[in-house]
């Protein structure tokens, strides 16, 4: 995703970190208006989400452990893209892996930033209809620690009203499908 504007000026590019998933900077800019400041920023490649809903409209969303969170969240599948990979290839493999079900039909729902204040991760969210449950679901990354769980859309309302830890790219995406579901 690009935006239109006028780029601030780099002076200094003071620290660059690269790890596994995503990576980190801090550099010195000048704003077009004059500013002079410090800007952190992570590096990400960017994620594939899907709002996937079974034959008969209930969602299908896992709750997995989150570190940063020191917790488990309840999400919408989704993955992070891969070098050169479309973003929906990225949610067909992560729809699979995650919930052992597989869509037939998919609906772009838009794309959009996930934290700006701080990174550069771009979110692109899709809806996944049609659902077959597969027989042999796909592999799990070993490092995920997920359950499976299906929802009508007022529990997941009700469980986001509720207080009930919900990660804020699965609430977006949720209302981003919402007029389709």
């Amino acid at each position: 995703m690009t935006l239109d504007y006028e780029p601030p000026e780099l002076i200094k590019h003071r620290l660059s970190y690269s790890g596994r998933k995503f990576g980190f900077d801090v550099n010195t800019l000048r704003l077009p208006n004059g500013a002079v400041g410090d800007w952190e920023c992570i590096r990400h490649p960017g994620g594939a989400l899907a709002v996937p809903v079974t034959p008969d409209g209930k969602l299908v969303l896992v709750r997995q452990y989150r570190f940063a969170a020191a917790g488990r969240l309840l999400e919408f599948p989704a993955g992070t893209i891969e070098e050169h990979e479309d973003p929906q290839a990225t949610i067909q493999r992560e729809i699979e892996e995650e919930t052992g079900y597989r869509a037939h039909r998919w609906r772009k729902l838009g794309q959009f930033f996930l934290a700006p204040g701080y990174s550069d991760e771009v979110i692109s969210a899709f809806l996944a209809q049609e659902l077959e449950l597969l027989e042999t679901p796909g592999v799990m990354d070993e490092d995920e620690d997920i359950e499976r769980v299906l929802m009508t859309p007022m529990e997941l309302e009700d469980a986001i009203h509720d207080g009930e830890p919900v990660d804020a790219k699965s609430i977006t995406s949720y209302f981003l499908a919402r007029p389709y579901l």
